[in-house]
């Protein structure tokens, strides 16, 4: 499970100069660098952090949750001396570590760190890389509301951890803000914000049981998906697809319209987390010896998180509906609407 590049080499053949001392390493959640999602958008971003610094990085990629725990130790056993592991199911493995590795540096995408009491922990060399996606979602959620026709929208997730239900979370609530503005009564099915209860898969494979949980939300009306949890929207896509049905899908993470374009004609938008620039910036910045374990905090208002154009769909959306989206990013950027999750970091 662990596949190394070779060693920097030692001197620039035409400098002269000394190659930089440091190998930065990534280990994958069970998702794989190839999810079209944030494993993927974190992979390419230490890739261009690795070609910025001039060196060569090292990667583990997990095929299962078992494994967590030995592709960390791996990486350090390689010599690591930077290891970004993507994903919250990683927090534990990353915590342990790094504290058994003090002159490691890591930086964990989508969690903070917690004691097994789950009390809050701080450590000097992780930083935690966190986006308020509530905030993003809230917008698609609004969006949502206003463009479905049928008055009911869905959303189903991998599995219930807070990197996903935060997306929930702001998606009912945008729901709401539109039917309060609006006087309509769109409904959300798949997440009880209130009760933190929802519909999951139970992982994040694209297969026959989110394709399942998707026909089943089709089924009680939903023209509008939002599956969270990597590759679950390629089943949501085909239960689409095989049923002929005009629903539009909602993607996270990255822009699925160009990230996974053979949907590309049913995506309404995505929620996006800028991860590949803010995992090159933090991988630099550790290559020249400047990591600061201060979380990052991704926002509208920084742009670590926002809602991806609408390609192909804008022709579809009335220009006053995305005026109205355009004015609510304002509103949340500015402090004048608040958007809160259980979740946001």
């Amino acid at each position: 499970m662990l596949s190394g590049c070779a060693a920097a080499p030692d001197e620039d053949a035409d400098s002269g100069d000394q190659a930089l001392d440091f190998v930065p390493c990534i280990v994958s959640d069970f998702g794989g660098f190839d999810d079209q999602s944030f494993n993927q958008s974190s992979y390419e971003g230490i890739t261009a952090a690795a070609d910025e610094l001039g060196v060569e990085f090292n990667e583990a990629e997990s095929q299962s949750e078992d494994q967590y725990e030995g592709n960390v130790t791996g990486m350090v056993d390689q010599g690591c001396d930077f290891i970004v592991t993507v994903g919250f199911a990683l927090a534990n493995a990353t915590r342990d570590a790094a504290q058994a590795n003090e002159d490691v540096n890591f930086a964990l995408i989508d969690s903070a760190l917690s004691n097994d009491d789950f009390s809050p922990l701080e450590l000097d060399n992780v930083k935690p890389v966190l986006y308020d996606t509530a905030q993003a979602a809230f917008l698609a959620g609004y969006l949502a509301a206003g463009s479905s026709e049928s008055g009911v929208v869905g959303t189903f997730g991998g599995q219930p951890f807070p990197s996903v239900t935060i997306f929930m979370d702001g998606f009912v609530d945008g729901v709401a803000y539109y039917n309060d503005q609006k006087g309509t009564d769109v409904t959300v099915l798949g997440w009880d914000k209130e009760a933190q209860d929802g519909l999951f898969t139970g992982g994040f494979e694209a297969n026959q049981t989110a394709k399942t949980m998707a026909e089943g939300l089709l089924d009680q009306g939903a023209d509008v998906l939002l599956p969270v949890g990597g590759p679950i929207f390629i089943s949501a896509g085909e239960a689409i697809r095989d049923r002929g049905d005009s629903a539009a899908l909602i993607g996270v993470d990255s822009d699925l319209f160009l990230t996974a374009p053979d949907f590309s004609d049913l995506y309404l938008t995505s929620i996006l987390k800028q991860m590949t620039d803010a995992i090159q910036e933090i991988t630099v910045s550790a290559g020249n010896g400047e990591f600061d374990a201060t979380p990052y905090v991704g926002t509208l208002e920084n742009g670590g998180t926002d809602i991806a154009p609408l390609h192909d769909f804008e022709s579809k959306v009335d220009p006053a509906l995305l005026a109205e989206v355009n004015e609510i990013r304002d509103l949340i950027i500015s402090g004048e609407l608040v958007v809160e999750s259980p979740s946001s970091p």
